[in-house]
């Protein structure tokens, strides 16, 4: 099994609407990816490892997926419109992180 993790920066001009993160886009990308998606879980940032300090990402999205090819193959047919619904959410520039899970 692999984690792949979407990560959003926290920066002062941030915009990030978490409620359609995680009732709409997060929803469509599970469902477009299909089997290979066994499930995704999200975290929005509350602070840094420091009092006071802002979290450094404002939201961590993550993707379970059976496999790398398998994530792979189905996202690409999709990855325009994923990809394209990104604006209605944040205006971030995500990075990705595909991890393998070695406890779950």
């Amino acid at each position: 099994m692999i984690k792949v993790h979407i990560l959003y920066p926290n920066t002062p001009d941030t915009r990030f609407d978490m409620a359609y993160y995680v009732e709409k886009h997060m929803p469509m990308v599970k469902a477009r990816i299909g089997a290979a998606c066994t499930g995704f879980t999200v975290d929005a940032g509350l602070a840094g490892g420091a009092p006071g300090q802002p979290a450094p990402y404002v939201a961590i999205g993550a993707l379970i997926c059976t496999s790398v090819e398998a994530f792979q193959a189905g996202f690409g047919p999709h990855a325009a419109e994923i990809l394209g619904d990104i604006p209605n959410y944040t205006n971030a520039q995500p990075t990705l992180q595909i991890s393998e899970i070695k406890v779950g």
